[in-house]
Parts: structure tokens; C-alpha cells; sequence
């Protein structure tokens, strides 16, 4: 038996492993709430053009209503010898309203309302992802202000480098947050056109309404070129592109979290909310939320990689390659929200070591750099000698197994006469970080001001959105 909805081409069913190969419901049936969507929007304009009757038009608005009830209450019976979510719905429409449900069909195809319905589940998408990285940046800027003063050791190639504070790196990663919800809102800018009108490729004979339909379904406009409208899934790329940006940051903090809850590290400890233990240690607290968080940006990256493979070699217009598109896309972005979640989650639990993260900002001569400004402020010595000068310092330190501060001013001197002991108020790490009032830089006082700006933009955000 062929199949109705396509099959008067054909003279004889296709392949068992056709149906196994072909069929995509498995899949796109959770883009039901966009097919129904695009459907009622198409119907409306196809009764407001005179396309067909405001009768058709109620009897198959009450159709997909049923429909849309009938799924969600998991009531639908979804076949995959219909291969879609779009032949599923229309096979049930006219199960409940006879052949009228083939109007509906009028002056679209597939082809635009795939593309229509992915559009639509990427805007949702999108809005869901912004909800959940403002949430993480609030509650990284809760953190940031909580522990404005709270030093820490900055690092440089994974060395103690200079001291800052806890709350100063928190909001590195509310700034990174900020980029990548301006990278998602700039792909759904580009993805909210409407294809819907454009059929299979080259537009429709019939008086449609491209505009009505764009306007109903909240689109910005409808597509210019029809070819383009069915055939391009760079909508999907640069949001799976966002996500991998995203991800690359949420793994750098999930690798932060795992180094620092480390015995070696000790800088901080997250509670049994987001840890596990061993089989067979019974001391161990492992971090394995974050190590998951970690784990499943591959999952996104594949994601865009895989898209990008099945999409560069295709020839205009649509290709059944292109059903290809949707699988990865789920993936990748389930992962994200899943991992946003999770780090919001960590972020909140997470509890800093104030006392191990000071004494691990003192060591390794951290202050080195509070030296050598100091030489240049005080001395008027070029910064390049003060460099030297410093190291110099820093070794005799070293061959001494103490820090810069418990040089005597005599050991100093013998390296610089001009030294006097002024310079050991700069080389505590408490007066290292008050220092760093630079704009962007990690002083208390900056991080109180950019924390507290940060926590009402997003409130209001919040309230707005």
C-alpha cells in the first residue's frame, strides 16, 4: 500500500528499510506545538485570501485544536508510516474532519513547513537558553558581591600569579555569560523570518498572504527568496554555534570547580547536593556535577560539527539530507539547558575556603608585580628595570625559602639602595588587590560597584522579561 499523502507517483509500497531510514516522527514529533501553530496561521490566511472557506477554515481550526489536546495528553497515537509530524497531524485531522483536512494543505509543502516549524522551536529555544544564562549570571553576581573581598590566588598557566578577589573572577564569567546571550539574541534576530509561503521551493500560484502569516506566527517578516526560505539551516548553525561558545565557557568553570575542590587545591567545597562518593572509598566526595557539565560540551560541539558536515555539499533547494538537521539540535540544546541548570545550581552550593584561598594568594611571590609598580612609582625607575630588579629580589627569596615580604630591607638594599621599608605595605596581598582600582580591575570597591550593577540590571531584566 502506498502512501496517501504522496504515494499517487507510486505503484508499489517502498522498502521495509525505507520506512526504518525515512521516518523522522520518532524524532520531530516534539515540534508539534509549532506544526499546529504554523497550520492555524496558514489556514487563517488561506480563509482570509479567499483561498478557502471561513467553514473549511473553523472546521480545520477545531481539528487541530482537538489535536493539540489529544497530544498533550498523550493521547495521540503518533505512526511512523507517516513518516513526520506533519503527515501525523494531517492523517489525524482528517480522521476527525474528512477530506477538508487536504485544504489545509493548500499553497505550502513540506519543505516551508519544516523549515517554518524549526524556526519557530529555535526562537523557543533561544528565549529559554537567555531565561537560563540570566540566571546563572544572577547568581554569580550574588556570589561576586558576597565575596568582593574574599582573596583568592589568580592564576596564569595554572601558577599563583597575582592575588584577587573571589568575587572579581565570579564576574568573569557574568561578562562571558553577557556575550553569549548577545551571540544567542543576534541568531534569533536572523532566524525570526517566516519561510511559510515558499512551498517546496519556488513559491505558490495561489493570492497568499505571506505577510498575515508572518505577523500571526510573531515573525519579523517572511523570507525574500523562497529557495533560500526552504534550503538554508544556517539558523540552526550559528545557534548550535552560540551553544558551543556557551558550553566552552561552562566547561572552563566546571574544570575551575573541579581543580579547586581538589585535596591539592582546597580552595573550595561544594555540599552532597552535587557530589557523589566512591564504590569503594569511603572518604571520597567526588565533583561529578561539574565533571558532567564538563563532559557534555561534547555533546554540543558534535552537535554543530555534524550539522555543518550534513549541510556543506548540499545543492539547492531541499535535500532529504536535511532531515538530518533536527536530531543534533535537540541534542545540543537539551545538553545546554541541562548543563545551565546543573552550574546555576553549583554556583549557588559552592562555598570558597577563605582561609586556604588567602594563604594560597600569598604564595609563589605573588606580590611581585606590587613590587616592581612600586619601584616605578616611588623610584621613577623604568618599568623594565623594576623588573629586573624584582626578580632579582625574587630569587634571593627563593634561595632564602621565604616570600618577598620577610626579605629584610637590608636584603633589599644589598639589591637596590634606594629601597626603604615603605615598600612592604604594598606586598601584603590585602593591599595588592585595594590596589587594582583600575577600571575592570579586582579592588574590593570595583567588584562591590560592578556586582550590585550587575544584580539590578538582571533583576530587571527579570521583571521585564
Amino acid at each position: 500500500m502506498t502512501n496517501k499523502m504522496w504515494g499517487g507517483r507510486f505503484a508499489s509500497a517502498p522498502a521495509g528499510i525505507m520506512e526504518e531510514i525515512n521516518a523522522s516522527i520518532d524524532f520531530d514529533k516534539r515540534l508539534f506545538a509549532q506544526d499546529i501553530a504554523g497550520s492555524k496561521a496558514h489556514c487563517e490566511m488561506l480563509a482570509d485570501t479567499g483561498i478557502i472557506s471561513r467553514e473549511d477554515a473553523d472546521a480545520i481550526h477545531q481539528g487541530l485544536d482537538t489535536i493539540a489536546s489529544e497530544i498533550e495528553a498523550g493521547k495521540f497515537t503518533f505512526s511512523r508510516a507517516l513518516e513526520d509530524v506533519h503527515m501525523n497531524i494531517e492523517s489525524r485531522l482528517n480522521e476527525l474532519i474528512g477530506s477538508t483536512a487536504g485544504k489545509l494543505h493548500t499553497a505550502r509543502s513540506r519543505n516551508d513547513q519544516v523549515a517554518t516549524d524549526f524556526r519557530l522551536y529555535i526562537r523557543d529555544a533561544i528565549d529559554q537558553l537567555d531565561a537560563l544564562l540570566g540566571g546563572l549570571q544572577s547568581a554569580l553576581a550574588d556570589r561576586a558581591h558576597e565575596h568582593a573581598a574574599t582573596i583568592m590566588p589568580g592564576f596564569t598557566h595554572l601558577q599563583t600569579a597575582q592575588p584577587v578577589t573571589f568575587g572579581h573572577h565570579c564576574l568573569a564569567y557574568v561578562e562571558m555569560l553577557a556575550r553569549d546571550r548577545g551571540r544567542f539574541i543576534d541568531a534569533r534576530k536572523r532566524a525570526n523570518e517566516s519561510p511559510l509561503g515558499a512551498a517546496a521551493l519556488a513559491g505558490t500560484s495561489f493570492p497568499i498572504d505571506r505577510g498575515m502569516t508572518a505577523k500571526a506566527l510573531g515573525f519579523d517578516g517572511a523570507a525574500a527568496n523562497s529557495l533560500d526560505a526552504v534550503s538554508d539551516r544556517d539558523f540552526v548553525l550559528e545557534t548550535l554555534s552560540a551553544a558551543s561558545i556557551t558550553a566552552v565557557h561552562l566547561s572552563r568553570l566546571s574544570e575551575e570547580i573541579v581543580i579547586w575542590s581538589s585535596a591539592g587545591f582546597n580552595l573550595l567545597t561544594l555540599s552532597d547536593k552535587f557530589t557523589t562518593g566512591s564504590s569503594i572509598m569511603p572518604q571520597k566526595r567526588n565533583p561529578d556535577a561539574a565533571e558532567l557539565v564538563r563532559a557534555k560540551t561534547g555533546a554540543v560541539f558534535g552537535a554543530f560539527t555534524q550539522l555543518l558536515i550534513v549541510m556543506k555539499g548540499l545543492p539547492l533547494a531541499y535535500s532529504k539530507d536535511m532531515q538530518e538537521d533536527k536530531v543534533p539540535a535537540f541534542t545540543a540544546l537539551d545538553a545546554l539547558s541541562l548543563m545551565l541548570v546543573a552550574m546555576t545550581g553549583m554556583v549557588a552550593d559552592m562555598e570558597p575556603n577563605v582561609a586556604a584561598m588567602r594563604k594560597a594568594a600569598a604564595a609563589g611571590h605573588s606580590t611581585a608585580t606590587d613590587l616592581a609598580d612600586w619601584l616605578v612609582r616611588t623610584l621613577d625607575m623604568p618599568f623594565r628595570d623594576a623588573h629586573h630588579v624584582t626578580g632579582e629580589l625574587v630569587a634571593l627569596a627563593e634561595t632564602q625559602s621565604i616570600g618577598l615580604s620577610r626579605l629584610t630591607l637590608e636584603d633589599m638594599q644589598a639589591v637596590e639602595p634606594r629601597i626603604t621599608d615603605e615598600v612592604f605595605s604594598i606586598l601584603s596581598v590585602q593591599n595588592s588587590v585595594k590596589s587594582r582600582k583600575s577600571y575592570g580591575g579586582t579592588a574590593p570597591s570595583n567588584v562591590r560597584k560592578q556586582a550590585r550593577g550587575w544584580i539590578k540590571r538582571l533583576e530587571k531584566e527579570a521583571t521585564s522579561g
